[in-house]
């Protein structure tokens, strides 16, 4: 078995990236690793602007509300903007993570090609493992560990 010293989670507070943090958090447990969670905020300069100082303070007061139900998870909260695979990609490397656990719509056809997909992308591109959790049934019309499919790359 691989050794897991440290696990990145991108979260964006939906439901499928909550579930891929409990995964993750669980994980870490688990190996005794760091988790290091991660919001990214994209760029639209060509329409907004970039973000004021305050909204960015405030996105990393709501990341470290995250946390694990493990007190003695070491866990590592950052803020990055830009493009969410490339920020993804660019913290693993740089993070030296050995998994990335994220939520996966599981998008396909026209819907893939025209939203593109974040997750194929990490999947694609990543030099770690990467374990996507995809639902397709509200967690509250289900048990938890019931509707859930968790995939791994290799």
């Amino acid at each position: 078995m691989l050794p897991i010293n440290r696990i990145l989670v991108p979260i964006d507070w939906g439901e499928l990236s909550n579930r891929a943090f409990q995964l993750a958090a669980s994980l870490a447990r688990d190996h005794n690793a760091e988790l290091v969670v991660l919001n990214v905020v994209p760029l639209s300069v060509e329409i907004y602007g970039p973000p004021s100082e305050c909204y960015l303070d405030h996105r990393l007061v709501e990341l470290r509300r995250t946390k694990p139900s493990d007190p003695n998870t070491r866990v590592q909260y950052l803020l990055a903007e830009g493009d969410p695979a490339t920020e993804i990609l660019r913290v693993a490397r740089e993070a030296k993570c050995d998994l990335i656990v994220m939520g996966t719509h599981g998008r396909t056809g026209l819907n893939r090609f025209i939203m593109g997909s974040v997750a194929e992308e990490v999947l694609r591109l990543a030099r770690c493992l990467v374990l996507t959790v995809t639902c397709n049934v509200p967690a509250n019309l289900i048990g938890e560990s019931q509707g859930c499919k968790v995939t791994t790359s290799e």
